[in-house]
Formats: structure tokens, sequence, C-alpha cells
């Protein structure tokens, strides 16, 4: 059985929205960077929804200079869109999950195959969260307070979590790993 995983970049107030560039702001260092290539390369499966997916597919896509290996994973991995309007993916290796996507994820989930990430996409994170096919919730906490935003478990049912990892980062940077418990 597959993981379900959201992994989001947060504030240390909760927003989850990069709306004037806080993640940039936050900074970064190398061991940062490859604890969340290392979150990545344990993926075979990504999750996102319409709006998220075109960005990053118009962005990563036919980006040529990538030096980071996101591009090559994102070309590479098997990629899930959750849309009721998208039906052309134009992009390799990507599936749309229509109106029935919650059961399509309980069927890949219960294949073969490693992690499937869920990151952005603010509003299928949070009906993810409100369904039980979300195993695990890994947060890169970034040393920035945005004051106003949105925030990845409001409306969502309570959660308890059960905590996995923390890892503290030069950057001030944390990952926050937990395990949802039913």
């Amino acid at each position: 059985m597959r993981t379900v995983v959201i992994t989001q970049n947060i504030t240390v107030d909760g927003v989850v929205e990069a709306t004037d560039d806080w993640f940039g702001r936050a900074g970064s260092d190398p061991e940062t960077d490859a604890a969340l290539a290392a979150q990545r390369d344990a993926s075979d499966g990504f999750l996102v929804g319409r709006i998220t997916f075109e960005g990053m597919r118009d962005y990563w896509g036919p980006k040529a200079d990538d030096t980071t290996g996101v591009t090559a994973h994102l070309n590479a991995v098997q990629k899930f869109v959750v849309s009721s309007t998208l039906t052309d993916p134009g992009w390799g290796n990507s599936t749309v999950l229509g109106p029935t996507w919650r059961e399509d994820l309980r069927e890949i989930k219960n294949g073969p195959g490693s992690d499937i990430v869920c990151t952005g996409s603010i509003s299928l994170c949070r009906a993810l969260l409100a369904t039980e096919l979300v195993d695990e919730v890994r947060l890169f906490v970034q040393p920035y307070a945005r004051g106003s935003g949105a925030r990845l478990f409001d409306g969502t049912p309570p959660q308890r979590l059960e905590p996995l990892e923390l890892r503290q980062f030069p950057s001030g940077a944390a990952l926050h790993r937990y395990r949802l418990v039913a």
C-alpha cells in the first residue's frame, strides 16, 4: 500500500499561500535543500489540483536550466490531477481524476508504488484531510510570520497527529512530520 503525504511549506503562523514571496525571503540552506530533495525522491506519485498543476506544468515542464532536479522529477513522476474541467493535461505521465477522485485515489493508493505527495493545492489538501486517505503531513515550517492568508487546516475536521520527526535546519526552517491517527 502506498502512502499519501501532504507536504507544504508553511509559515510559523500557519500560512501556506505564498502571495508575497515569503518563502523566498525565508531563505534556504544545503541541508534544507537536501531534505526537500529526499522527500521528493521518495515519491513516485504527485497529486495536485488543476490550478497548481497548470502553473507547475507551464513553469517546470519546459524549464531547461533547472539544476535542482525538480524539473527532471516532475517530468518523470506519475502526476494525478484532480479536476472537473481539465480533459487534456498536456504533460506526460499525467492522469486526470474527475468527480470520483476519492475512489480513484483509494484504488491508486492500494496499488504498487511509493509515496504519493500532494503539495500546493490548498483546497485539495483540505478536501484530502476530510477523508481518511492521508497518511502523513510533512510541514517545512519557515521562520517567517505572514500575518494573514490561507491556512492549511482551516475548515477541516479536527485531526489527531502523531509526531514522527522534528528536524531544524541552519536557515531556521524546521521539518515537522506527523502521522494522522484515525
